[in-house]
């Protein structure tokens, strides 16, 4: 794994700066931090911030900021803190999204439970138990991959795409989860169904999720969600994180 912070140019209007070659809880909280600390510097000339996993990415204009000059800023503030240490940022919000698990609503949950080493039952505790973080938004808008879960849920992808699973759908692979935008094929299992909506278009928040917001999934009946999914709402409710 990469040992300190690594700065590389992205084309050339963007920096991407790296804490680690891998997802860990650390590195993922790591970039959290540092991207909430260069939109909180406000320097001229950076147009856009984003996280993936275990990096943050500055879009700059090369014409109102020098490349040279940006790059020392970075590398200031990384040299000012342990960023592995750091908390997360402020501001962020705990999601409740109930979800039906097994079943039809989850045609492939008792094989990830059993995969994970778990019965059907204990499976069910386990992500009701899990409050786990938007690690970083991509692959659809709005969409999220959430975790990590505990060590047993390290389990692979599927040899071969499901056709489709449907908006809402809630699938589980290494040690992550995703509640799927729309309606699309996937190499994850399909374990349970929301009516959690993650990109909103029309609205005055088409993207709800930020990185670093949490989830927590509460198990509830197939009856329930086509409740939720037949209303107005977004399929969820919300809380700040104090």
């Amino acid at each position: 794994m990469t040992t300190s912070p690594l700065i590389r140019d992205i084309g050339l209007s963007g920096m991407l700066v790296t804490f680690a070659d891998r997802l860990s809880e650390p590195a993922n909280r790591a970039a959290l931090a540092f991207r909430a600390a260069v939109d909180q510097a406000g320097w001229d000339g950076v147009h856009e911030t984003a996280t993936s996993l275990a990096s943050a990415f500055i879009r700059f204009d090369p014409l109102e900021l020098d490349h040279d000059a940006l790059k020392d800023r970075l590398q200031e503030m990384l040299s000012g803190r342990d960023w592995l240490a750091e908390p997360l940022p402020e501001g962020r919000t705990l999601w409740t999204i109930p979800v039906a698990l097994g079943g039809d609503s989850g045609p492939q949950f008792d094989e990830a439970a059993d995969a994970a080493g778990l019965s059907p039952d204990a499976a069910t505790e386990d992500i009701a138990a899990a409050r786990t973080r938007v690690l970083t938004i991509g692959f659809a808008p709005g969409q999220a991959y959430l975790g990590e879960l505990p060590e047993h849920w390290n389990i692979p992808r599927l040899r071969d795409l499901s056709p489709n699973v449907p908006q809402g759908a809630l699938v589980a692979a290494i040690r992550q989860l995703i509640v799927f935008a729309r309606t699309t094929p996937t190499g994850w299992r399909h374990i349970g169904q929301t009516a959690f909506q993650s990109f909103r278009p029309g609205t005055d928040t088409p993207f709800p999720l930020t990185p670093g917001d949490e989830i927590r999934f509460e198990p509830t009946t197939p009856d329930a969600i086509a409740r939720l999914a037949d209303g107005d709402g977004i399929g969820a409710t919300s809380e700040p994180i104090a």
